[in-house]
């Protein structure tokens, strides 16, 4: 079985080298990272350290077909991606991806529900040189697999990513929210703030809470029964009177993380507010739920991008205003 992560970047990476597949071509437009991966290994460090060898790829190196393509790129570049991606899978192939937000319905455009899945893991990571990737959280590596279609290739994808850590299967919906409440609250503060999210639990409770419960009110605007992230229901934990209790507590093992978002726009580059926080809003529109502190937080981001505001803790009080 040929598998391929396309956009081995740290996310990518992190998850290829938990796979430990030796069928599995990690592809990246990194060159330098390429290089080192196939002369040194891919390695990550931090939570856990781990060197898998590995066959490192450029795009332009391609070829034949695949049974499994495994997404990680920012979901900015799906379109060209999936253009570019599709004579090289399979007819009957899976392609799974484990990004952020709600990128299964643009996906299947291009390839079909059928064969879209998806895939929400519960670390993060950030690249610190080529070839080597440090997991920023202390969470254990949780992952939750579920079919935008059909899913006749879920008993046959489920082995296999369930090599990188505790593995849960359910409905994709539920599965995307109870990610989405946590990212685009945290995710977005943090691009806004420069914070980590651990700081965000702490000493932002209100305001986190806040976008948090706005993302749960959309899940059950769309018909989700429950929210599980790592054997959790957020609607539980994050519904209830002790949620601002529970949110540091939730956090602490992010005491390192901060949004990829904002290292994008720390490196001049636009970063994925709009398939983040931004997917809660247009599903809010769609099932007729108002996420009005949300919005906000998407449009103080872009003001972010483009050096109308700052980054910094004190940006957060124009969320409130």
């Amino acid at each position: 079985m040929r598998i391929c992560i396309y956009g081995a970047g740290a996310m990518g990476t992190s998850l290829g080298v938990l796979l430990d597949e030796m069928s599995l071509d990690f592809v990246t437009h990194n060159a330098a990272h390429a290089e080192a991966m196939n002369r040194d290994g891919a390695i990550i460090e931090g939570a856990l350290t781990k060197c898998v060898k590995v066959r490192a790829k450029l795009p332009s190196e391609m070829e034949g077909q695949y049974d499994i393509v495994i997404l990680a790129v920012k979901q900015r570049e799906n379109h060209a991606a999936s253009i570019f991606l599709k004579p090289f899978l399979k007819e009957d192939g899976a392609l799974v991806t484990v990004q952020n937000g709600l990128p299964e319905r643009e996906l299947a455009e291009v390839f079909g529900k059928d064969r879209v899945y998806g895939c929400a893991l519960s670390w993060s990571a950030e690249t610190v040189r080529p070839g080597v990737v440090r997991v920023t959280s202390d969470t254990g590596f949780h992952l939750a697999l579920g079919a935008y279609g059909k899913g006749r290739r879920l008993e046959e994808l489920a082995p296999l990513f369930a090599h990188a850590g505790a593995l849960t299967v359910g409905d994709l919906a539920e599965i995307r929210f109870a990610k989405l409440a946590v990212n685009a609250s945290f995710s977005t503060l943090s691009a806004i703030s420069g914070l980590t999210f651990y700081e965000l639990a702490k000493k932002h409770r209100t305001l986190s809470l806040a976008l948090i419960r706005e993302v749960l009110a959309v899940a059950k605007g769309c018909g989700c029964e429950k929210l599980p992230l790592n054997g959790h229901d957020l609607f539980k934990v994050f519904g209830g009177k002790f949620a601002k209790i529970l949110l540091p507590i939730a956090m602490k093992s992010y005491k390192e993380t901060r949004s990829g978002m904002l290292r994008d726009i720390q490196a001049g580059r636009r970063c994925d507010v709009d398939f983040v926080a931004g997917a809660a809003v247009r599903a809010g529109r769609d099932c007729g739920v108002p996420t009005p502190l949300m919005e906000r937080a998407v449009a103080l981001v872009h003001d972010v991008e483009n050096g109308i505001a700052e980054i910094a803790p004190e940006t957060l009080r124009l969320l409130q205003e």
